[in-house]
């Protein structure tokens, strides 16, 4: 007998995992994507005849509707719950077992179909949190067309932007959204964005709301009620080549042009189906409450697509962390539908506790169902990570482990987490942990050389990337390349800086461009910029996001005014102010806008944006760059920095 006191110790589950994608990334991953349904299942995993273009799973074929519901439903499990709506702000609760989603899904695929939508076609996808908007996700899916959802909260000139850049053949949208205190009507807006737009689509279907119903346009917007009415049969599932597009969701880039971020359909259904068991610990049966919006990447693959394809129940939550009716909302979600695994935002955290600094409230709900708090979209900061974690100790009397991860809407799922589901990592607050397999993560300077652990640097990920990560820009491979690959020889540049301490922990410090994070909001300061330029009274503009407490930044706007008699300043400054909102949204949250007489610039004439963040972030260690044009102008400006 073999004495086990000298028996070497086997790999733990993620080293395994690690060790196996990175030596072998073909046989890793064709293993997962057995994780999937397929029409012809893959018999290679990567193709990379055009790198670094990569495309996952070439030769296979599948639908990823199918996958999310119709194989839960022949494998018997039709009668239990796919997804949960929780409206506080309509006071309604609804439950779909994967049976009924199935039927409405394919009943509005039908609807869609019958009007002329296809394979490959695009549809924009319009909504609030409601029930529609999951369906409208997977009908398209069904029918392999192309969704794109934009957030409910863009202006009719974003909406106008993202449909001449897709050239939809269907808009679908809603009569209004609610919140606690207001309706907001769509179709207003809806309306507008076809007006300012150039590609026009061949329809629109519009959810009517009992809180506002809306006026349709005769022989252009379809009912979406009367639609399923009519349509009492559904449509079957079309497959679709693993390389082709599932979805396309924009996000900010440093110019005023869009940015669509191209999901595949392969890549995207097995990452996600082995993310929920590997990183989240979610099997079928669990629930999982994602406090996100379809709108964002978080929606797309953490309230829809994942828990779906690992028929998990998922919780559509329409409202806000207060106000509905107070701090606890999330709490109360959590013990009403049994939640296993919550998913939000920092931001989210900050507001719950201005509200409730003690957690009385949270501590009024039965939180024994969960076994995680996972957090996204902005930095976790250690001071949010050990309130949550005080918060939910007090409540549970145990150590539910809040856990950052790390990814991007152009990655699609995470790049750094504690993979619970494989192994569970002591956790160290301002970090999301360890790389998730299939990610190679390094930091270099910014000769691409490798920097010391504990040094800070820019994050950059060796290609190929994993399967659904983003496989090119909408339209535009050149961009993808030049904005995300030709940096450094074999890499994809992340745009974030920080460093790996010496236990591979990976920490996140910020943004190396000029895109900043409100509330979990990526917005480009450029797109704000250039909104604030086209006011007839600025020569030039610069605008930075400054760190705030709640909603991690929030941005700051300097101006130099042109030289006009008799100018009425303060009006200029609430015009530009209206500006940024009527062009980019409520969710620019710009408040403040600074006249100065100019900014400070190198001589080369770029702007000082690092340092002017810098100081008004309060930075002690500011170092002011040798290439500065006029170091008066910089201390000119330093008052309404500080201020």
């Amino acid at each position: 007998m073999t004495d086990s006191s000298v028996m070497p110790e086997a790999p733990n589950p993620y080293t395994a995992a690690a060790d196996r994608a990175a030596a072998d990334p073909e046989r890793f991953w064709l293993q997962a994507a057995e994780l999937i349904e397929w029409t012809t299942p893959p018999t290679r995993a990567l193709d990379d005849s055009r790198a670094p273009i990569y495309r996952w799973f070439p030769d296979g074929e599948l639908n990823v509707c199918h996958n999310a519901l119709d194989r839960h439903v022949a494998a018997g499990r039709g009668d239990d719950t796919a997804l949960v709506y929780d409206s506080p702000v309509t006071d309604t609760v609804r439950r779909f077992t994967f049976a009924e989603l199935l039927d409405e899904v394919s009943r509005f695929a039908q609807a869609l179909a019958d009007q002329g939508v296809g394979k490959g076609d695009r549809v924009v996808i319009y909504l609030p949190m409601i029930p529609q908007a999951v369906v409208a996700m997977l009908a398209c899916a069904r029918l392999g067309a192309i969704h794109s959802v934009v957030f409910g909260g863009f202006s009719a000139h974003e909406l106008a932007v993202r449909i001449d850049d897709t050239a939809p053949k269907a808009v679908i949208s809603t009569s209004c959204g609610i919140e606690r205190s207001r309706v907001i009507e769509y179709k207003p807006l809806l309306d507008s964005a076809l007006d300012l737009a150039r590609e026009q689509p061949d329809f629109t279907v519009i959810v009517q709301r009992e809180q506002h119903r809306c006026e349709l346009i005769a022989g252009r917007d379809f009912d979406y009620e009367e639609l399923l009415a009519a349509t009492p049969d559904g449509a079957p599932c079309t497959p679709v080549a693993a390389t082709d597009e599932l979805y396309v969701l924009y996000t900010s880039g440093t110019t005023g042009r869009p940015k669509g971020i191209v999901r595949d359909a392969g890549g995207c259904a097995v990452a996600l189906a082995w993310s929920m068991p590997n990183l989240f610990d979610l099997r079928p049966g669990d629930t999982m409450f994602t406090a996100s919006d379809v709108g964002w990447v978080v929606g797309h693959s953490y309230i829809v697509y994942g828990p779906l394809l690992a028929g998990v129940t998922t919780v559509l939550y329409e409202g806000k962390p207060i106000g509905t009716p107070d701090a606890s909302a999330f709490f109360r979600v959590v013990e009403d539908h049994q939640v296993n695994v919550f998913f939000g935002a920092p931001t989210a955290m900050r507001v719950i506790r201005k509200e409730d600094p003690e957690g009385r409230l949270i501590g009024k709900h039965d939180l024994s169902s969960l076994r995680a708090w996972f957090q996204a979209g902005e930095r976790l900061d250690p001071d949010t990570y050990e309130w949550t974690t005080r918060v939910l100790r007090q409540a549970t009397g145990d150590d539910i482990p809040v856990i950052d991860n790390w990814w991007q809407t152009e990655t699609g799922w995470p790049i750094a987490s504690n993979p619970i589901g494989l192994q569970r990592y002591p956790l160290k607050p301002g970090s999301p942990t360890l790389p998730v397999p299939g990610y190679q993560v390094d930091v270099v300077d910014a000769a691409g050389r490798a920097v010391p652990p504990n040094e800070d640097g820019l994050i950059v990920i060796r290609l190929p990337l994993p399967p659904g990560t983003m496989s090119t820009i909408w339209g535009d491979d050149d961009r993808f390349v030049s904005s995300y690959l030709s940096a450094y020889e074999g890499c994809y540049l992340t745009g974030d800086s920080g460093h790996l301490d010496e236990d591979g922990y990976v920490y996140v410090m910020g943004r190396t461009d000029d895109v900043i994070n409100v509330a979990g909001h990526r917005l480009s300061t450029g797109v704000m910029e250039a909104a604030i330029a086209s006011h007839p009274a600025v020569a030039e503009s610069a605008v930075i996001g400054v760190h705030d407490e709640t909603k991690g930044q929030m941005p700051r706007a300097f101006a130099v005014l042109k030289d006009i008699p008799d100018l009425d300043v303060e009006q200029v400054k609430s015009e530009l102010v209206a500006k940024v909102r009527s062009e980019i949204g409520p969710v620019a949250a710009l408040r403040r806008v600074d006249i100065v007489d100019a900014l400070p610039k190198t001589r080369s004439g770029k702007i000082l944006r690092k340092t002017m963040r810098e100081i008004a972030d309060g930075q002690t260690d500011v170092v002011v760059p040798s290439t500065i044009e006029d170091p008066e102008v910089l201390e000119r400006l330093r008052p309404a920095l500080e201020g």
